[in-house]
């Protein structure tokens, strides 16, 4: 049984910020010798650990109350 590689996600929801962090992390993984698809898997892997993935929804930027503080 041949093993089916895991399909990369849709990179169009992340920032310009996170995709310039992503390729800088990856040519620093090329450099130190790793191969071009695994520096980019963890570099990605990288982006997502350090930035929690994606674009977020939009908002006010202020946190909600507890309920408990009402």
């Amino acid at each position: 049984m041949q093993e089916q590689p895991i399909p990369q996600g849709d990179k169009s929801k992340y920032t310009g910020k996170q995709a310039r962090k992503a390729k800088h992390i990856a040519e620093s993984y090329e450099h130190r010798g790793v191969g071009e698809k695994e520096a980019e898997q963890r570099a990605w892997a990288t982006v997502n650990k350090e930035d929690g993935g994606g674009k977020k929804p939009g908002g006010s930027g202020r946190k909600h109350q507890d309920a408990k503080s009402a």
